[in-house]
C-alpha cells in the first residue's frame, strides 16, 4: 500500500528531520517531495497555496496540510499516537509543550542560527548565536543529569523536537564537549530501533 503522507521538504533541515523522526517513530509510511528552495521552489504558488509562510516543512497526510514542524508534531501526535510521544496527561503534555517552545526558541536561534551561519552562509551574527547556544546547552545539561528524557519520563516528542540542531551543533561550531549528559541524551535517541539519522552538511553539499 502506498503512503498517503507526503512530507513536502529538505533534507538539510533540522525541523524538516523532526518530522522524519516522527513519522518513522510512529511507524507511519510516508514519501518525501524535495523543495528546491535555491530555485525558489517554496516561494511558487502552488507551494504558497500549501503554505502562505513559504517555509519547509509541510505534511500532507490524505489531503489533511499542516505547516510548520511543532503544529506538525502536534498533529501527527494528536492523530496517530496513543499518548506515549505526545502526552494526553495534562501536565506531561505542558512539559512537550513547552520544549516545543525552547525548539522554536533558543534552540532555533542559537545552535540552529550558528549552524546557518557555518553551512549556509547566511548573514546572522554567529558570536550571538554561540552564546544563545552556550546558554540552552548547559541548562539542557543541567536537566539530563537526573533524567534519560526531556520530558514525562520517557521519549517524546519534546526529545524529538530538540534532537536535530543540538546533534548537529558542531557544524555551527559549537562544541558538545563540555555537555556529557547531553551527549549521553543524543546516543540515546540514536540507539532506538526507529532513529532515523540527520544527514551531515557535508555528505549533501559537498
Amino acid at each position: 500500500m502506498s503512503a498517503t503522507i507526503k512530507l513536502h521538504g529538505i533534507p538539510l533541515s533540522g525541523h524538516c528531520h523532526r518530522i522524519e523522526l516522527a513519522l518513522s517513530l510512529l511507524g507511519l509510511p510516508y514519501e518525501t517531495v524535495p523543495v528546491d528552495l535555491r530555485a525558489g521552489a517554496h516561494k511558487k504558488p502552488e507551494f504558497i497555496a500549501l503554505n502562505p509562510f513559504g517555509q519547509v516543512p509541510v505534511l500532507d497526510d490524505g489531503g489533511t496540510v499542516i505547516a510548520d514542524s511543532n503544529a506538525i508534531l502536534a498533529y501527527l501526535g494528536a492523530r496517530y499516537d496513543d499518548g506515549t510521544l505526545m502526552p494526553r496527561d495534562p501536565v506531561e503534555a505542558a512539559a512537550v509543550q513547552r520544549w516545543f517552545s525552547v525548539a522554536a526558541g533558543e534552540i532555533r536561534f542559537g545552535p540552529g542560527a550558528a549552524r546557518l551561519v557555518k553551512v549556509f552562509g547566511a548573514p546572522l551574527d554567529h558570536a550571538a548565536a554561540s552564546a544563545i547556544a552556550a546558554q540552552i546547552l548547559s541548562l539542557l545539561d543541567a536537566h539530563l543529569a537526573e533524567r534519560e528524557y526531556l520530558a514525562a519520563g520517557r521519549l517524546t516528542f519534546a526529545d524529538v523536537a530538540i534532537y536535530s540542531y543540538v546533534a548537529h551543533a558542531p557544524e555551527g561550531d559549537i562544541d558538545l564537549a563540555p555537555y556529557a549528559h547531553v551527549r549521553r541524551w543524543l546516543a540515546r535517541l540514536e540507539a532506538h530501533p526507529r532513529f532515523v539519522p540527520f544527514p551531515a552538511a557535508a555528505d549533501i553539499l559537498g
